[in-house]
């Protein structure tokens, strides 16, 4: 099981939790549907950045491989000018 899921299923836990929390309060059900509203929100938030961290992180390991693509098909290119200039003379 990836983390992904293992987070998306913490977070879905939490929020079943405090739902069912919430809905056995002794609180009227206008301050009952704030608080769900409230806590809607916040997990909404919690799920955002969540995913965001993971896609930077994604998106920065994206970016060294393709650096480091990009170097080693410069120093083939300087290999394959070099042999060229060696069999050439």
């Amino acid at each position: 099981m990836g983390p992904q899921k293992i987070i998306i299923g913490a977070l879905a836990g939490l929020a079943a939790g405090a739902l069912i929390g919430i809905l056995f309060s002794p609180d009227k059900g206008s301050v009952v549907r704030g608080k769900i509203s409230k806590k809607g929100e916040d997990y909404l938030d919690s799920i955002k950045s969540t995913f965001n961290s993971f896609f930077d992180g994604a998106a920065g390991k994206f970016n060294k491989v393709k650096e480091e693509a990009a170097d080693i098909v410069d120093s083939r290119k300087r290999e394959s000018k070099r042999e060229m200039q060696t069999s050439a003379s």
